[in-house]
């Protein structure tokens, strides 16, 4: 029989990250490029994508909404557990936000990844992100389960399929 995990004390928000300005652009492409040998010429060819948007990435603000959103179905369903946000490439970067957790005297935690899919990037990488965060933090960080990929859950295939229908029924004949 397996021991019973413990009860969670927090709810960890991971995701990938992004710019928030022009001036992070460049920093952000580095830290998700590092150790990969991309050359200058190639970040500074994808930093124009970002800056011809204003230098901002949408993820960070739709990952406020998304706490927001859970903290309001928490509250709706009278559960007291404190939300936290960490990125893997890009402030609030995700060690920072586990040694607040620490400092905050949780334990464990549910971690969310907002990657859907079941990849290395999604899934396994998330989940060594996770320790190595736990590593910089020290033996007080808390623990982490991390909850399943959500791409074969209804509550996401059923939106994206009526999103994919709704667009298909705008495109033009032919």
């Amino acid at each position: 029989m397996h021991p019973e995990p413990p009860r969670p004390d927090a709810i960890l928000l991971g995701s990938f990250g992004g710019p928030e300005g022009p001036d992070d652009v460049l920093p952000f492409l580095e830290n998700v490029t590092r150790g990969r040998g991309v050359p200058p010429e190639r970040l500074a060819e994808v930093a124009e994508h970002y800056l011809a948007r204003g230098g901002v990435s949408p993820i960070n603000d739709q990952c406020r909404s998304l706490l927001a959103a859970r903290r309001a179905e928490l509250d709706r369903a009278g559960i007291d557990l404190p939300l936290y946000w960490g990125n893997r490439n890009w402030h609030p970067m995700l060690a920072d936000t586990v040694a607040t957790m620490r400092d905050d005297g949780v334990r464990h935690a549910l971690a969310l990844v907002t990657s859907a899919y079941s990849s290395y990037s999604a899934c396994r990488q998330y989940l060594g992100d996770l320790e190595q965060a736990r590593a910089a933090v020290g033996p007080d960080a808390p623990t982490f389960a991390k909850i399943r990929q959500f791409f074969d859950h209804p509550g996401f295939v059923g939106p994206m399929a009526r999103n994919v229908a709704a667009a298909d029924a705008d495109l033009p004949e032919g």
